[in-house]
């Protein structure tokens, strides 16, 4: 990793201290609540990928911007689609198309933390999954060590969606 990438991985650990500080006390024999369900909808947004379409990351192979127009409201948050087929198409298998680990940083959530920014713009799709990153050269990063991150935030992700339902200001 380059310092660039070690520093923004830093910063956004520092900036989630509060949850880190409550995951290892999850961890310790906290609450063991999953909470598998949680959908990161940014500080303001109130919708998830803050209105990016989840199924044009797999069509289209890019971010591509939502309208309210092709909503769809799942685990209590609603989604916004580029058309209706990208919105029915997500009614029928939105576990496919939904970002991993509710939309939070991936590489955050493989070093036992979270934070809520993200940059819909900073992502990969691996094995078939979607990551959402909070930058595009640490989305770069997570990619390339891939094989040693996803398991590392799959293992850490039932401790930090326990720490993300006892906060109710995710």
């Amino acid at each position: 990793m380059d310092a660039m990438t070690k520093s923004g991985f830093a910063r956004g650990i520092r900036g989630s201290v509060a949850l880190f500080v409550l995951v290892g006390a999850a961890a310790a024999g906290g609450p063991s609540a999953f909470a598998d369900d949680s959908v990161n909808t940014g500080y303001f947004g109130g919708v998830a990928i803050m209105g990016y379409d989840a199924v044009a990351y797999f069509t289209e192979g890019k971010p591509v911007k939502g309208s309210e127009t092709f909503s769809y409201e799942w685990l209590g948050t609603p989604w916004h689609f580029a058309n209706a087929k990208h919105r029915e198409m997500f009614i029928s298998e939105p576990t496919k198309y939904a970002p991993q680990y509710g939309g939070y940083c991936a590489g955050e959530v493989a070093f036992g933390s979270v934070t809520i920014n993200i940059d819909p713009e900073a992502f990969k799709i691996i094995d078939g999954k979607l990551y959402l990153i909070y930058a595009k050269d640490a989305a770069e990063w997570f990619a390339t060590h891939a094989a040693a991150e996803v398991p590392k935030a799959d293992g850490n992700w039932p401790k930090v969606a326990a720490v993300l339902e006892l906060d109710q200001y995710h």
